[in-house]
């Protein structure tokens, strides 16, 4: 049976799949391997990251716009670093 954790990150990998190849590889990379240090702050952040629309995102998290939120910029740093891990 699923927890609330459990549909909470399904919910999210689902709002990752953004049909930019570049977003999708980047975000998915990240809730793969960091969703279990999130804390609900760090969830709720990524929720409101995932609200900015396609084009938007891709520049927020290319480094080319960031984000006027401290933490929403420092959660675009970390999602780029953990997509920079995952290139083979």
């Amino acid at each position: 049976m699923m927890t609330a954790s459990d549909n909470r990150r399904a919910r999210l990998l689902w709002q990752c799949r953004r049909g930019m190849r570049e977003l999708d590889l980047m975000l998915l990379a990240y809730v793969d391997s960091r969703y279990h240090e999130l804390d609900a702050a760090g969830v709720q952040r990524l929720e409101q990251l995932l609200e900015y629309p396609d084009q938007v995102l891709l520049e927020v998290l290319m480094g080319r716009q960031p984000p006027a939120d401290p933490a929403l910029a420092e959660l675009a740093r970390a999602i780029r670093a953990a997509a920079g891990s995952h290139d083979g």
